[in-house]
């Protein structure tokens, strides 16, 4: 790859990508999820371009290396992709792990001892927060309360060229202490475009070696609490650094005499910058790059000679917590501002922010009504051909009023709505089998339930459930909505349809062979186009003791579209 000094337009995960290729990245792993997947999907798209994996040679006919990219990987899920990044650290390389903020809850038990182990070769762990819930039905989750229960560093980009300066800079702080770093963003951080200076990205390659250190790399008592000893020295020596770092900066410093002030992090430091705008103040405003550990004795500087200032940040309080409890030594007459005024529910906006600096300010501000994009309301449902809507009709004809069904993380979702309305619970993902199974024991097999799972978040977390419900005899159904792709984050591969960006094909897992090897004995493969054969089947295993699955085959109608395209 040729240098390349000029500007171009990236979204925030395309600035991510880049910052990761300038940092000469090794290795990448991830498992897709909004708004995450675009990080993914340019990796694989440069591993089809650029990282042959493997060629055979001619003279020895065996498999040999070639590459010029990083090696990267979809993984089974965040876990196993947290897992296969620390292996990859491990043996020295500079790796780079991605994944949506419900994937860091998959792989929190790794993260936590690999946080005492520290990294060998840099790692750097992307995880996208999504505030609003655009595109995740589970919980509003904040990401950075982790930092306190791993003693992790987690930096916070607030557009795309932060977006890869922040990655560069992880590398580097990951490399300086040994240890994994967090970049944390959110849904508008990671989709939104900016021009973004470029910079040199050089070739690579990869040839990691794991060096046996048993102190270092085993957490056992009682090494593991001396571990934890080193890691807390470690987060105050990063603490030192971070009063130093440009990641973190004043606006307005020479306004000596102000006595308001803002501090802000993330995206939100944008809403403040605009609020600032529309009101035509010139405050001075504290950018928070490094959200943990923060850099206290900036902080205490700035708030010393303040007699308000507000503190803008997307859901839970975490900085104005941090901040009332530093300001209690340098100024106890402060006045913090936060989340009295600013919401603690869903995503921060400009104008929240601009009213509530206009109360502080006394300045006359009101909300006015937004712009409206003319649209035509409708409840949200399958694409048109999608072959899910062949799926619920037919079972639903099948089956009992006081038929349970569970749903899961995906497209098929949407069935829980008007017309068909097959969703009785849904939590996380791969809870439908799980939950299934224990309704079915707490019923004693009397209620029957079918769970809905799709088949790239069967082999995410669905297995071990399916394992579970077979050893411990209870009687649920499993519909295992097999559409031969990761439909509902962009299309991306799994292990049931092979793996691209290779030059030797692999092949598919078949998912009736791993159903069948933990001891299923009532499954049945069919195509839901054959409505007639699924309501049949349904009927049948209605009437079944034990655990019953079926694979309900038929491609992704999008897919199918833009593979005759």
């Amino acid at each position: 790859m040729e240098q390349a000094k000029n500007k171009k337009i990236l979204l925030g995960n395309e600035a991510i990508v880049r910052g990761a290729l300038e940092s000469g990245v090794q290795f990448v792993s991830t498992y897709p999820g909004t708004p995450a997947s675009e990080i993914g999907d340019s990796f694989s798209q440069l591993a089809k371009n650029y990282g042959v994996y493997f060629e055979r040679s001619e003279k020895q006919g065996s498999l040999e290396r070639s590459y010029e990219g990083p090696y990267f990987e979809f993984s089974t899920n965040e876990k196993v992709a947290f897992e296969a990044g620390i292996g990859a650290s491990f043996s020295g390389l500079k790796t780079l792990v991605a994944m949506k903020n419900f994937g860091l809850n998959v792989a929190l038990d790794p993260l936590l001892p690999f946080c005492y182990t520290g990294s060998k070769g840099p790692f750097v762990l992307i995880t996208a927060d999504d505030p609003n819930c655009w595109s995740s039905a589970q919980s509003e989750e904040n990401t950075r309360a982790f930092a306190y229960l791993a003693h992790i560093p987690i930096l916070e980009p607030s557009d795309p060229q932060e977006c890869k300066d922040f990655v560069k800079s992880a590398f580097e702080i990951s490399e300086k202490f040994r240890t994994p770093v967090i970049i944390r963003t959110t849904t508008r951080v990671a989709h939104q475009s900016a021009s973004v200076r470029l910079g040199e990205v050089p070739k690579i390659s990869y040839q990691g070696e794991f060096i046996k250190d048993f102190k270092r790399f085993v957490t056992m008592p009682p090494r593991v609490l001396e571990m934890k000893k080193e890691l807390l020295k470690k987060i105050e020596d990063i603490r030192n650094f971070a009063e130093k770092s440009k990641m973190n900066q004043i606006s307005g410093i020479g306004k000596k005499k102000a006595k308001i002030g803002i501090i802000a992090s993330g995206v939100s430091y944008l809403h403040a910058m605009e609020a600032l705008q529309d009101l035509n103040l010139d405050l001075p405003i504290l950018k928070l790059g490094f959200f943990y550990p923060l850099p206290e004795e900036k902080i205490k500087s700035f708030i010393k000679n303040l007699k308000k200032v507000l503190i803008v940040e997307e859901l839970e309080p975490y900085l104005e917590k941090e901040i009332d409890r530093l300001a209690r030594n340098v100024n106890a007459k402060l006045q913090i501002f936060g989340k009295n005024y600013l919401p603690e529910i869903g995503e921060m906006r400009p104008e929240y922010v601009t009213a509530a600096l206009a109360k502080i300010t006394n300045k006359k501000y009101t909300i006015g009504a937004s712009y409206q994009i003319p649209s035509y309301k409708h409840i949200p449902r399958f694409c048109p051909n999608c072959p899910y809507w062949l799926v619920f009709p037919a079972i639903k004809k099948a089956v009992p009023e006081n038929t349970i069904f569970g749903g899961d993380i995906g497209c098929y979702m949407l069935a829980g709505l008007p017309p068909n309305q097959a969703q009785d619970y849904l939590s996380c993902m791969g809870s439908s089998f799980g939950i299934a199974h224990g309704i079915s024991k707490a019923s004693g097999g009397k209620q029957k339930v079918i769970a809905f799972i799709g088949d790239s978040t069967f082999f995410h977390v669905g297995i071990p459930a399916l394992i579970n419900a077979v050893f411990n005899k209870s009687n649920p159904i499993f519909v295992i909505l097999d559409n031969q792709t990761t439909a509902m984050t962009g299309h991306q591969t799994n292990p049931g349809i092979g793996k691209t960006g290779m030059s030797e094909p692999t092949y598919p897992i078949k998912i009736e062979d791993v159903v069948q090897a933990v001891g299923v004995k009532n499954l049945k493969v069919l195509d839901p186009a054959n409505s007639e054969e699924l309501t049949a089947t349904v009927k049948e295993f209605l009437t079944k003791e034990e655990v019953s699955v079926i694979i309900a085959r038929h491609m992704c109608a999008l897919l199918v579209q833009r593979q005759k395209n």
